[in-house]
């Protein structure tokens, strides 16, 4: 039975403390960190305590991986995380040549090895750019190549927003996907004030299709996200209860 979390850069907008209550009422038991969460472990810990929750997967900036490996541990080690997720390259540090992505790529693969070393998951996390061909290659394809350490949180919405069917990079990538972004995408032309993502379920994502993909390709963990929700509430309930119907 796969397990569902939450990710708490989708409610970054609102106090950390009135949100892992929302989370908890809603009937969440596990959250996907992100930076704020690591400026005050004791303060972390405690509201997980508190609310009897886990965080089993964590978002750490790709440079911090890279030059503070022991920090990001000891984090880990602090909070219980057990795959330490590299979520994103910034637009103008992104690579434009294929041979800047194998390097970047490279990069990856170090990155992941004191991860792996400590008995950890290392994994990254797509967007819509890793997706688009760069002389020929999608820079996913050319990150999964790096190296075997490298698992994949793929961004199921974000695969969707490149053009691509979620269904086919799940049978791509079966085995290699330690968890996945359930979210969904509006229709065109609405939710503009939610930046064009909508709850789970509330959207035009191919969910039936999906979770037969998902189960085919071994996917045991669900992190629930909406990128800008302008009701936490609301997204975190209505997701979760489309995502345990599934």
């Amino acid at each position: 039975m796969p397990t569902i979390s939450y990710q708490l850069y989708s409610s970054r907008n609102w106090d950390i403390e009135d949100t892992f209550a929302m989370i908890a009422e809603a009937g969440f038991k596990e959250v996907e960190g992100v930076g704020p969460q690591y400026e005050d472990l004791a303060k972390t810990k405690s509201l997980l305590d508190a609310y009897g929750m886990t965080m089993p997967t964590g978002h750490f900036a790709p440079d911090l991986i890279e030059s503070s490996p022991e920090r990001v541990l000891e984090i880990a080690r602090a909070l219980g995380i057990k795959t330490i997720i590299a979520p994103y390259i910034a637009a103008e540090d992104r690579p434009t040549t294929l041979a800047g992505w194998k390097e970047f790529a490279g990069r990856l693969a170090k990155m992941s090895e004191p991860v792996v070393a400590a008995g950890l998951d290392f994994a990254w996390h797509n967007h819509d750019f890793e997706l688009e061909p760069v002389e020929g290659k999608r820079p996913l394809d050319v990150i999964a190549a790096a190296s075997e350490n490298i698992m994949l949180e793929l961004d199921l919405a974000w695969v969707h927003v490149a053009g691509e069917d979620p269904v086919a990079w799940l049978e791509k990538y079966a085995g290699r996907i330690s968890t996945v972004h359930v979210k969904d995408v509006a229709p065109e032309g609405e939710s503009a004030d939610e930046s064009g993502w909508a709850d789970v379920g509330y959207g035009v994502m191919n969910w039936p299709a999906i979770k037969i993909a998902m189960d085919a390709a071994g996917v045991s963990h669900y992190v629930i996200e909406h990128d800008n929700p302008n009701d936490h509430k609301r997204m975190a309930t209505r997701s979760l209860a489309t995502v345990q119907a599934f």
